[in-house]
């Protein structure tokens, strides 16, 4: 592709993108992502951030950070296999399988990175993936990676997951088959009907794969939505991030010790990548470790969830159906979406608008992210401005 090819594509584009209320501009902050933030000298309520905990600002994890950085280093060196696991990556792979109640687990440089290591690790050309619609993006590419065939199912549709699994088993053309769904699905909130999907992969041995990036530190009192269902010795492989709830950065798969010992020979961002510094991991680990030895931010964050909720379902919002802290005000139009997040700017509250293609076309929304950290005073001062610009743009 020429150079001029090339700036007739990208302009093309960008333009049309930006037509149809499709560009993203992106704000950078002048502070700690906290529960409140600056961005051009302008103080906001943040209702954006997947700091469910307020971990990332957390005194006790900066205080082990700064620790390990005096100790080991600002990085590891070298990728986990050659000279760049240490000791401090070991403890927290082992917090994490006692966190999530498995033998092992495996820890990784993102979420992300989870998905794109232990899909295509396991699963190959002669296999199927039966696949919930609305599973990340990171998902759909691990899926991808694997050259596995992709059979997606309606959005927690059992009876869909059924047909389908009954299909892809009877037709003998697949040497294995697995299940793949989000724990807490991102853009509305609802959790997987994670005791269906386990009654189905029995009956048509599926192995069972939940990420759950939006659940761990938020269901089961904190451990996940794995735990919240008590199915882990159900659950073959349970992923998650500690970028969310956990405050910091990184990913993790957890599952029996023979499949942690395989992804450390196969997967392809632990071989291939440098290892997450060690300020990331002893940071995590006590984030980890705090939330095994108290529920107390776990329980402040669904208070918050609640109120938050409450308020803004009382305005008349469509907040969709939620069942975790994650709220969306689905406005639909994404330029009226791209607007109504611009003018709660103009009025001290950050709550980004999520467009197509993270959702689907029509149904742009703002989603609010209620922390542990809010107080009753930033989430009143929230509603008071949601009032004022949804009545102003006929949203309510």
């Amino acid at each position: 592709m020429s150079s001029e090819t090339l700036q007739t594509f990208l302009q093309t584009n960008l333009q049309d993108l930006k037509e149809h209320g499709l560009y993203n501009e992106i704000d950078p902050l002048e502070s700690a992502n906290g529960q409140m933030i600056t961005i051009n000298g302008k103080t906001l309520v943040n209702l954006s951030s997947n700091n469910y905990l307020g971990l990332a600002t957390d005194e006790r994890l900066k205080q082990v950070a700064k620790e390990a950085i005096e100790h080991y280093g600002v990085g590891a060196g070298a990728v986990r296999t050659i000279n760049g696991t240490l000791d401090i990556h070991l403890k927290l792979e082992q917090t994490i399988a006692k966190f999530k109640g498995t033998e092992a687990a495996i820890s990784y440089q993102s979420g992300f990175n989870c998905n794109m290591a232990a899909i295509s690790a396991v699963m190959d050309k002669n296999d199927a993936i039966l696949s919930d619609e609305l599973n990340h993006a990171s998902i759909i590419d691990g899926c991808r990676l694997s050259r596995a065939t992709v059979i997606r199912f309606n959005h927690s549709d059992m009876e869909d997951l059924r047909a389908k699994a009954k299909a892809a088993k009877e037709s003998g053309k697949y040497n294995k088959l697995m299940v793949i769904t989000d724990g807490v699905f991102s853009m509305d909130g609802d959790i997987a009907k994670l005791p269906e999907i386990i009654e189905i992969a029995e009956e048509f041995d599926l192995m069972v794969y939940v990420d759950d990036a939006h659940g761990s530190g938020v269901l089961g009192k904190g451990a996940g939505t794995v735990k919240h269902f008590g199915l882990q010795d159900k659950v073959d492989f349970q992923i998650g991030t500690l970028s969310k709830a956990i405050g910091v950065v990184g990913g993790y798969v957890a599952g029996r010790r023979d499949l942690i010992d395989w992804l450390k020979v196969r997967s392809r961002p632990f071989l291939f990548s440098t290892a997450v510094t060690p300020a990331d991991a002893v940071a995590a680990t006590k984030a980890i470790e705090l939330l095994m030895e108290s529920t107390e931010l776990n329980d402040r964050l669904w208070e918050n969830g609640d109120y938050l909720k409450k308020g803004l379902k009382s305005l008349g919002f469509n907040i969709g159906d939620s069942e975790t802290p994650i709220t969306p005000c689905i406005v639909g139009d994404e330029k009226l979406t791209q607007t109504f997040s611009k003018r709660l700017f103009e009025e001290g509250v950050y709550a980004k608008s999520i467009v197509f293609p993270t959702v689907p076309k029509g149904t742009g929304r703002v989603r609010n992210m209620p922390t542990a950290a809010h107080t009753k005073e930033m989430l009143d001062q929230a509603l008071t401005v949601y009032e004022k610009i949804g009545k102003e743009l006929g949203i309510i």
